[in-house]
């Protein structure tokens, strides 16, 4: 029996007859196919990923996608790339930062008068000597998350503080790296790589061994590596995703079409025993294509290590993966055509600038799980091209987190609980010195189970292969330091101790903990702490925050929040952490990108249109119960670009919250015209019982509106007399106007 959807069971089928020599049936259902008489080869219409047999019927199934190989979905014509964000982005008592004012603290939501005789919430926002500032939900646009913790800030004056002029120089310093941006970007523009096309066929074979269907994201990061290999220049893509979700798959996929297509592929891992775990998948998906895969690394001696730099500057060699040891001197490449950079933010920007200058006009694909902000924002302003695998696979479960002292008891139960469901488990110290002790802990504890060590100071031969051969099942217990986080794949280790855990940061936590739970079993991760030692403030809220954060693809959520709790740092680059510094990494990127339309003389005003239309939008405590997803809420309504991303968060919001009420309805009417008003450069949308008013920003006002009794112009304004009490009418009425406003603009060209 033969199966698949469309054009692929149509090809199935022919190459069938040929092999056969007999014909092939069509059916209509699976009752008819099982009737079918042995030795008949039939045909039945079912979009299936891999074939089976029926020992009942004695029928063999063979879908299409076991010989031509799975097809990825499609990703939609310009379907914008949407970020996974946490839930909340401003939490009461977090660090905000005033667009106008500077620094201060968000306190919560309160209701306060319009003067209208109506109300509203309003952020109630503390700045420095306890002075306080309301700011209305209309206006949340204006208010960022800085991140820190108010004991590692100095808070602003609301009058008279040094706000605007670190504002000005931020903004100076923005414009600076906004030109330098674009130089880079227009670099890229006029850079020339050749075209790698492999035949569809082949690709369509090593698809095929995966052994699992795509997820949609895995689909559009594959469709959107291949089409950058197929243009005529040098692909610059970031592919994020969280820990487990199939980034690799990404990888070997654009792999396949460079050497499918003749060329030579260099896969760059910042440790020894990432690139060993690489070099095992590479090895058995190339295998049936005759692609050897060479090594190089810390781990080969002299004599090979010369034999694998003389294969890959003869061209002898195609497929490499190693360490930063393939940017050193004497490496060299007969005919490169991909980099791959996995884990990107492992990496310093000295070494990543030679592994782009190993690259010369090659190809680069970088994978990462906890993206840096300057990476990320680049991407987002198209410096580079950027891939977002949010959908875990389905086979993926959310790690529980415990965040618990350490006691004996909760060692031995945890590591016994593992070991009985035939599992086995890490147990992680953050100090090589601390591993002695922990070791004869373990084996007063648990004498009854195998407990093999691991650390950066062994050998690496010796670490290498105690690495592997836990992977392969050897051991039951892996007692490390921080050096398993990046890499290792051990299906069935469910159970991760992280000792001391407030050593270690939020990201590096969140890695530790993807390395357990990526079988078919849920994954548990206790983050132990000193019972005899209290943990500080700025700790537990770290700690606490992973723990709340365990859901599949937190790693966004908590590569952001890290960045908030620790501070910028160096992770923006030595150039622009002091602007993140100064005004936040939120406000940072809007006002850079404001920078880069400046730098490319497009308008870059921040300014929002004034919309008086008697709406009254709100969202109800009883509708939404929790104060920071309302003001999430309100703060993306006004920030969304388009009318396809408010109908977007209209669907989000109707699915988690229900069927939305008068005021939240109102709410996305007013962002579908302010959105409008945007793009028309209307400065002022006003109405009242007798009609509306639109005023235009300078240069904006169409050159040829077509008047009529009901529409006037007036000194540049725009005039609809059509008499109406009902608020909810008028913003309809509004929405009509400004469409006919665009329709006009359209028709001038």
């Amino acid at each position: 029996m033969l199966a698949g959807d469309g054009a692929a069971l149509k090809r199935l089928s022919r190459q069938a007859a040929r092999a056969a020599e007999r014909g092939v049936r069509p059916v209509a259902d699976w009752f008819e196919a099982v009737a079918a008489k042995p030795g008949e080869v039939v045909a039945l219409t079912a979009p299936l990923d891999a074939g089976f047999r029926v020992p009942d019927c004695a029928a063999t199934v063979i879908a299409a996608a076991d010989v031509h190989g799975g097809t990825s979905l499609k990703a939609g014509a310009g379907q914008p790339v949407i970020l996974p964000m946490g839930e909340v982005d401003l939490r009461v008592g977090d660090v905000a930062v005033d667009r106008d004012h500077g620094l201060c603290v968000f306190e919560g939501l309160e209701r306060i008068g319009t003067g209208d005789g109506g109300s509203t919430e309003a952020l109630r926002l503390r700045f420095s000597d306890d002075a306080i500032l309301m700011v209305p939900v209309a206006q949340a646009d204006r208010i960022w998350r800085y991140g820190s913790e108010e004991e590692a800030v100095t808070l602003d004056k609301l009058e008279g503080g040094t706000w605007p002029k670190r504002r000005l120089t931020t903004e100076a310093g923005l414009a600076r790296a906004a030109r330098a941006m674009l130089a880079a970007a227009e670099e890229r523009r006029a850079a020339r790589a050749p075209a790698l096309v492999p035949p569809e066929r082949e690709m369509e074979r090593f698809g095929a061994g995966f052994g699992f269907p795509l997820t949609p994201d895995q689909a559009r990061a594959v469709d959107g590596a291949l089409q950058d290999l197929a243009g005529e220049r040098p692909m610059d893509r970031l592919v994020c995703g969280d820990v487990g979700f199939g980034k690799t798959e990404v990888a070997l996929r654009a792999a396949a079409a460079a050497l499918l297509a003749g060329r030579q592929v260099a896969i760059v891992a910042p440790t020894t025993v990432l690139v060993r775990q690489h070099l095992r998948t590479f090895e058995r998906r190339f295998a049936r294509f005759g692609i050897g895969v060479a090594q190089l690394s810390r781990l080969e001696g002299p004599a090979e290590a010369r034999r694998v730099r003389q294969g890959l500057a003869d061209g002898s060699i195609r497929l490499v993966v190693g360490t930063h040891a393939l940017a050193g001197r004497g490496v060299a490449f007969a005919d490169l055509g991909l980099v791959v950079i996995d884990e990107e933010q492992r990496f310093g920007a000295a070494l990543k600038e030679r592994l782009r200058t190993l690259a010369g006009d090659a190809h680069v694909l970088t994978l990462t799980a906890t993206p840096i902000p300057r990476t990320l924002q680049s991407a987002l302003v198209g410096m580079k091209s950027l891939s977002v695998i949010a959908t875990p696979p389905a086979v993926r479960q959310p790690i529980r987190t415990v965040l618990t002292p350490l006691h004996d008891d909760t060692l031995r139960a945890a590591l016994m609980r593992e070991k009985g469901r035939g599992g086995q488990s890490f147990v992680v110290c953050p100090r090589i010195e601390e591993i002695g002790p922990m070791a004869e802990r373990l084996t007063a504890l648990v004498p009854e189970l195998t407990t093999v060590v691991a650390h950066g100071e062994m050998k690496p031969a010796a670490l290498d292969e105690i690495m592997v051969r836990f992977a392969d099942g050897e051991g039951d217990v892996l007692l490390a330091t921080s050096i398993i986080e990046s890499g290792l794949d051990v299906p069935r280790a469910n159970t991760m101790l992280v000792l001391d855990a407030e050593r270690f940061g939020l990201a590096q936590l969140h890695q530790l903990r993807g390395r357990v739970g990526r079988g078919q079993r849920r994954g548990v991760t206790y983050l132990l702490t000193r019972p005899d030692r209290e943990l500080p403030p700025a700790a537990e809220k770290r700690l606490r925050t992973l723990e709340a954060l365990d859901r599949l693809g937190a790693g966004f959520a908590i590569s952001a929040r890290d960045l908030d709790l620790r501070g910028a740092g160096d992770l923006v680059g030595e150039n622009q952490a002091g602007h993140v510094k100064l005004i936040g990494l939120g406000l940072y990127q809007h006002l850079l990108q404001l920078a880069l339309r400046a730098a490319k003389g497009e308008p870059a005003e921040d300014w929002a249109p004034e919309i008086r239309l008697g709406l009254a939008g709100d969202v109800p405590e009883d509708y939404v119960p929790e104060p920071e997803i309302r003001l999430g809420l309100y703060t993306r309504l006004l920030r969304l670009g388009s009318a396809e991303e408010v109908e977007a968060l209209r669907g989000e919001v109707e699915d988690r919250f229900g069927p939305p009420p008068k005021g939240v309805r109102a709410l996305f009417a007013l962002a579908h015209l302010r959105v409008a008003c945007l793009a028309l450069g209307v400065a002022r949308l006003t109405g009242g019982p007798q009609g509306l008013a639109v005023d235009f920003r300078p240069g904006c006002a169409p050159a040829a509106m077509p008047l009529s009794e009901e529409i006037t112009a007036r000194d540049g304004r725009l005039i609809l007399r059509r008499p109406g009490d009902d608020p909810d009418r008028r913003g309809e009425t509004a929405a009509e106007f400004l469409h006919l406003i665009q329709e006009a603009r359209d028709h001038q060209g």
